[in-house]
């Protein structure tokens, strides 16, 4: 019980970096989650079909159903929801009240001492690169562990590194023995001003 309740303070974790005030010399690195912002975008996949989705895809990896977590009194349209893999991996979503759609899916590691720590991680990298491959499906197995990898490498001590890729944005926050949330995300894409309209 006492690591679900560490899994829900990671599922909390982009919302104190988009409201707490951060230390006035990494105000200009850090940057607030996508979701938490006025019109951000949702998926076109809400929890339901992404479960379906990437159990299909993923049979060895299954994901249980996902439930509501009770959130603050200003999230008006926001819902979060958890469902627990195993002792030490968590999946979390933040999703559009009403509609479920997902504007935010995550996976969090709490680490473990001893001998299963290594085969835990292992598990827990394969979660995050079947979540990239369920959005990005052009990607093959190899690819997203690969992409993943280079992910998890450049946000290595960070406790919050970004990276977008097309319509995606990937948030890796790593808080060391405390745990790992691996994040995917949606973001709008704009045109670009400068169109040659001729």
């Amino acid at each position: 019980m006492r690591y679900l309740f560490a899994a829900l303070a990671f599922l909390a974790l982009p919302a104190t970096v988009a409201w707490a005030d951060p230390p006035a010399d990494s105000a200009s690195t850090l940057q607030a989650a996508p979701y938490l912002l006025a019109g951000a975008p949702t998926f076109d996949m809400n929890i339901t079909q992404f479960r379906e989705k990437f159990t299909a895809a993923n049979p060895s990896l299954p994901i249980n159903e996902f439930r509501a977590i009770d959130s603050a009194a200003d999230e008006v349209n926001l819902m979060r929801a958890a469902s627990k893999i195993n002792e030490n991996l968590y999946s979390s979503a933040a999703l559009e009240r009403g509609t479920l759609k997902i504007k935010s899916i995550q996976i969090t590691w709490l680490p473990i001492q001893g001998p299963e720590q290594k085969t835990a991680r292992a598990k827990a990298n394969e979660y995050m690169a079947a979540v990239i491959r369920t959005f990005t499906s052009s990607l093959s197995k190899q690819q997203s562990v690969a992409k993943l990898t280079k992910l998890l490498t450049d946000g290595k001590n960070k406790r919050y590194y970004a990276q977008t890729d097309g319509a995606i944005r990937y948030v890796v926050a790593d808080n060391g023995e405390k745990g790992l949330t691996f994040a995917v995300e949606p973001i709008k894409l704009t045109l670009a001003e400068t169109l040659n309209t001729n």
